[in-house]
């Protein structure tokens, strides 16, 4: 796990306890860092611990850390749950004793210029060390993957632009937005993000209800509309580096939209960022989302790595409503099974049959060679009622679109229209070849 997945208060916590590193307990105090973060890690609580409550033994704080009323909150990001309960935390540590506290001052956090200052003359003492220290992030990296695949707790080349491994300036990297504006227009970004084009935290989430209560009620907003103003919330999130359950509540909804609208670009993306998101341990609606990636990789033909997805569900996953729905449509069309296949279409969990619609058309035609080749003729209404068309006219107009038209008595109403089955094999046949041999899924990742 890269360091750029760590929770904002987390980030500020190692800033913190490196900046007391010296020459004389440096090396006790990096050991306990790195054990206490892979200890959290191992037991997923990287997001519910209060890191600035957490001490270290071997690092003293100063007084802002030790006083009895407890820590402060030091901004807007730290997580909550859904029902806006505050997560646990830990109890602070007991201050040491009151002459090593009464020797600090205690500093205001919220002065940003003065934690500026601080962290370029820590950087500066520290950049003196530097080529000391290189030797040992081989040594760091070892010790914090040992078991449970988690990367170095540190700046590296592939996690953080190059600087001293021993001091991370998170604000180097990390911007905290002040804009007001509740809508605000996506922008690919050609330069580094100002602060004042960025919304905060606080402003993201009554940007999403909002969003959320336009869809809902009528006349709803275009869809293109809502997904400009979609890319432009994930895009304040990114760039603020927020990675919490409101950032994953903003793709999960983003992707239900955008399923609705036929939109797979969007969705795909989302399904990404979600399954990077849930890796994390971040909360969500994984289940629902399980059952969405299968019947994708359902639509895409994708054998091998449906397989593979399969294969690692967990208990809680396959006894969801959704991921069984999901399962048995690709055991019915494993086994060539559409009457089951089209049942399963007509009662699709949640939003799963915007997914089907994307390859039901293909798995009808599939349909359609085995019946003309088992039957001489064939009713429409049974079509109809077989492959889940919902009136006939939808049946008619599907056999019409694939030029599917060779009915005994093509005048006739379309509750008496009966198929002629040999002569439309070839029909069907040419059908599949040219529209559904080929898979293309429009933003796929």
């Amino acid at each position: 796990m890269s360091s750029e997945s760590w929770p904002p208060p987390l980030k500020e916590w190692v800033a913190k306890c490196l900046g007391q590193i010296t020459d004389m307990n440096r090396s006790e105090v990096q050991a306990e860092l790195k054990q206490v973060i892979s200890d959290a890690f191992a037991a997923h609580t990287l997001w519910t611990t209060d890191w600035a409550g957490v001490q270290l033994k071997r690092c003293l704080f100063i007084d802002f850390y030790l006083m009895p009323k407890g820590p402060p909150v030091f901004n807007t990001l730290k997580r909550k749950s859904f029902d806006g309960q505050q997560a646990s935390s830990k109890k602070a540590k007991k201050a040491a004793s009151k002459n090593a506290t009464t020797s600090y001052t205690p500093i205001d956090f919220n002065d940003q210029a003065a934690l500026n200052r601080r962290a370029q003359r820590f950087q500066r003492e520290h950049e003196l060390e530097r080529t000391k220290h290189v030797r040992n992030i081989g040594q760091i990296k070892s010790n914090f993957s040992n078991g449970a695949r988690l990367g170095s707790p540190y700046p590296t080349a592939s996690d953080e632009p190059e600087g001293d491994p021993n001091v991370i300036d998170w604000d180097r990297y990390t911007i905290v937005g002040t804009s007001q504006e509740i809508f605000k227009d996506y922008l690919r970004l050609t330069s580094e993000p100002k602060p004042e084009t960025i919304r905060p935290y606080a402003v993201l989430k009554n940007t999403l209800e909002e969003l959320k209560e336009r869809w809902k009620k009528g006349p709803k907003p275009t869809y293109s509309w809502i997904c400009n103003q979609f890319k432009s919330l994930r895009q304040d999130l990114t760039v603020q580096r927020i990675k919490n359950e409101f950032t994953v509540r903003v793709y999960e909804i983003h992707a239900r939209i955008a399923l609705e609208s036929s939109d797979m670009v969007e969705y795909n993306q989302c399904q990404a960022t979600l399954r990077t998101l849930y890796d994390l341990g971040i909360p969500g609606q994984v289940e629902e989302f399980t059952a969405y990636r299968i019947l994708m990789l359902l639509h895409g033909r994708n054998r091998s790595e449906l397989n593979l997805f399969v294969g690692q569900l967990t208990p809680r996953q396959k006894a969801n409503e959704a991921v069984q729905h999901a399962l048995e449509v690709q055991r019915a069309q494993a086994m060539g099974n559409y009457v089951k296949l089209c049942t399963l279409y007509n009662n699709a969990p949640y939003m799963g049959a915007y997914i089907m619609d994307h390859f039901i058309d293909r798995e009808r035609i599939k349909a359609l060679m085995v019946i003309t080749k088992a039957y001489r003729t064939i009713t429409l209404e049974f079509l109809q009622k077989t492959l889940a068309f919902d009136t006939l006219d939808d049946a008619r107009v599907f056999l019409s679109e694939h030029q599917i038209t060779t009915f005994t008595n093509p005048n006739s109403p379309d509750i008496d229209k009966v198929l002629d089955c040999k002569p439309a094999i070839p029909i069907i046949n040419k059908a599949f070849e040219e529209k559904y041999r080929k898979i293309m899924i429009k933003g796929a990742i």
